[in-house]
């Protein structure tokens, strides 16, 4: 049987001069597939038809410049290695080049082959090495998590989808819309709680796209300031401001071809939602102190826990950027709203801590396991995680967890949320509605932390309802 050679890499030469391209294409076909174009429409004809590995492109085209012709490849596969090659009389022109084409590496001409064969190689074990390196890295994310994936209950089966574990009906919808929005490239908002998983989601998001050999930046945008913000995004150039000292390349560049996460979308200053609105219309990139623009590829999942619908409203965030952000909007469900989550992920967390502490884990006692299911985690998984994470250290080798090993909060909690008996009742129909009102009231308070807004979303009131009822029964808050 006659074996199957492995096959060779495709390298596109876009080059006017048929001869420059022949000898080029004579020396390096012993290990590339060459295919030769004259101008930029060839080459776009080629890329739209086929996978192409690497492409060396002449500075000067008939149709269009060589970097014109390398932006319109990039946004076709941008995965493909570029090359632009020319006679750049001086190092900033070269440097230009490089950052507006944002290429490999510039070839100066005459092309040596010998040379230009070392550069490919180069440049293909490089990008062969960061693909590995961003599979792995995930992986043993995945491995080094959390959570660790173990047998389910057959009635309460548990499903997966990257980082993120679940058995509840709810996070199975959310998860099924977050795969088909890997799909395509459209924007991503999801929209979720403190502490449900909105950055989880949004990597399985990527993981689970074309995009997933590229780049996955995350940035928040309330946790630097706005100018420097407008920088660590887009890039600045030397001098643009005090402090810049040489150019910052900016994540939208480093990202080209991947996705960049904005946490904390609503931080945006009206200045940067204008240049955020911007590249997401045109791909276009202008950094701080240039006049230059170039395009990038990149996918963008923006996270939030306010509605930025209501920020819209109140004219505190773009109602065109919102729209565009939006492509897909995915809303991450509390965990009181899905308590079937609760002990499955309690289940995980304390296998995996226990592991961790070489301690040997053998369940939760059925007391504990109606406190977890009972309270209301206004944390959601991250308090979940840290509740269990305390219980393990504290629960005996060998032991089960019980009500002991548990917060305050979670024991206290059976207390402030027990059903009041008639007989504890006293005094005319008015006197006791208004004492169970007041308890319930005082409960919601109390199992959501003094936070009154989801206090008054769990009770199905508006924040004046909840003010008044409190001010009324002189509550503590």
């Amino acid at each position: 049987m006659t074996p199957i050679l492995p096959l060779s890499p495709v390298l596109l030469l876009v080059f006017p001069d048929d001869q420059e391209a022949r000898n080029l294409s004579l020396q390096l076909s012993a290990h590339y597939e060459c295919v030769v174009a004259n101008d930029a429409a060839s080459a776009l004809q080629i890329i739209a038809t086929r996978h192409v590995d690497a492409v060396i492109c002449n500075e000067e085209l008939p149709d269009m410049t060589g970097s014109e012709c390398l932006f319109a490849l990039r946004t076709k596969q941008p995965a493909t290695l570029r090359f632009l090659s020319g006679m750049a009389a001086d190092s900033r022109s070269i440097h230009d080049a490089l950052y507006v084409a944002a290429v490999y590496e510039y070839l100066r001409k005459p092309l040596i082959p010998d040379l230009v064969a070392i550069s490919l190689k180069r440049a293909v074990e490089y990008n062969e090495l960061a693909s590995s390196y961003r599979r792995l890295s995930h992986e043993l994310l995945l491995k080094s998590g959390n959570i660790n994936i173990t047998d389910s209950d057959e009635s309460n089966p548990q499903e997966k989808f990257s980082d993120l574990f679940y058995c509840s009906r709810a996070m199975a919808d959310v998860c099924n819309l977050a795969k088909q929005a890997a799909a395509t490239d459209l924007p991503v908002l999801i929209y979720g709680e403190t502490g449900t998983g909105k950055e989880l989601l949004a990597r399985g998001i990527h993981y689970h796209s074309r995009r997933q050999s590229q780049a996955f930046i995350a940035e928040n945008c309330s946790s630097i300031p706005p100018e420097l913000l407008h920088s660590e995004l887009f890039g600045h150039r030397r001098g643009a401001f005090t402090g810049a000292i040489s150019d910052r390349l900016g994540l939208f560049s480093a990202a080209d071809g991947g996705t960049v996460l904005l946490d904390e979308i609503e931080g945006m200053t009206e200045h940067l939602q204008a240049s955020l609105l911007r590249f997401l219309q045109s791909g276009e990139i202008k950094p701080v102190g240039s006049d230059r623009a170039h395009k990038a590829d990149v996918r963008v999942i923006a996270v939030t826990n306010v509605s930025l619908e209501i920020l819209v409203d109140q004219g505190k965030f773009r109602k065109d950027l919102y729209y565009r952000l939006k492509g897909i909007e995915i809303k991450i469900p509390p965990l009181r709203e899905r308590p079937a989550d609760i002990l499955m992920l309690a289940e995980h967390f304390a296998r995996s801590f226990a592991a961790s502490l070489g301690k040997k884990y053998v369940g939760f006692e059925n007391a504990a396991q109606e406190m977890l299911r009972d309270y209301a985690f206004p944390g959601n998984v991250r308090e979940l995680e840290n509740e269990v994470r305390r219980a393990i250290a504290l629960t005996p080798n060998g032991e089960p967890i019980g009500p002991q090993q548990l917060s305050a909060a979670i024991r206290n909690n059976i207390e402030h949320n027990r059903v009041i008996s008639t007989s504890e009742l006293s005094g005319s129909l008015k006197e006791q509605v208004e004492s169970l009102e007041k308890t319930l009231v005082s409960s919601a308070l109390s199992r959501f932390h003094g936070n009154q807004s989801k206090a008054a979303n769990y009770l199905g009131l508006s924040r004046v309802g909840l003010a008044n009822k409190i001010k009324r029964y002189n509550i503590p808050s």
